[in-house]
């Protein structure tokens, strides 16, 4: 991606430099100019473009569908308790770690969800341990859970659903 970055960088800036008279030249029309601008607009376009298709490949390349595992942590929409931090451990392997602001409490509050790992496994069951700590009204709380994820052929998604008393897990 960098390397696209830099050569069209540079095919930019060849194209500046034709377009800037020398000593004794006439200037640049405006229609010039308007044309030069359109090419660079679609250039940026097109390298906006090749950007996310690269991105794409290279998750494809990392986690493949077959052996792909993603993790999502959810909370009850309008829940009233305050989620401070979340540990994960797929296989005895800490694979997860997060503490949360209030902006990304808010929005897990308001339904929103959070992948918080992707990864690779293959096919079979799996321990998933997951520990959380928060606050519920003026007491703390600290909550954890093993659960067994079935990984089967094809990309497996797994929700953690969150609430101040348990925590509960969802495959897809």
């Amino acid at each position: 991606m960098r390397f696209v970055f830099f050569i069209t960088t540079f095919w930019i800036i060849g194209l500046l430099a034709a377009a800037t008279p020398a000593a004794g030249e006439e200037t640049v029309s405006r229609e010039q100019l308007k044309g030069l601008d359109e090419q660079v607009q679609e250039i940026k376009s097109d390298v906006l473009s090749i950007a996310a298709e690269l991105n794409q490949l290279e998750e494809r390349l990392l986690f493949p569908s077959n052996t792909q595992v993603a993790l999502f942590i959810s909370v009850p929409k309008g829940a009233k308790f305050r989620l401070d931090a979340l540990r994960i451990q797929l296989d005895g392997k800490a694979v997860a770690h997060h503490i949360y602001s209030f902006k990304e409490l808010e929005a897990l509050q308001k339904g929103g969800v959070q992948r918080i790992y992707t990864g690779n496994v293959r096919s079979g069951d799996h321990d998933l341990q997951v520990e959380a700590a928060g606050k519920s009204g003026s007491s703390q709380f600290s909550l954890k859970e093993q659960f067994t994820v079935t990984k089967k052929v094809g990309p497996e998604i797994v929700e953690i659903s969150l609430t101040d008393n348990r925590i509960a897990v969802k495959e897809e």
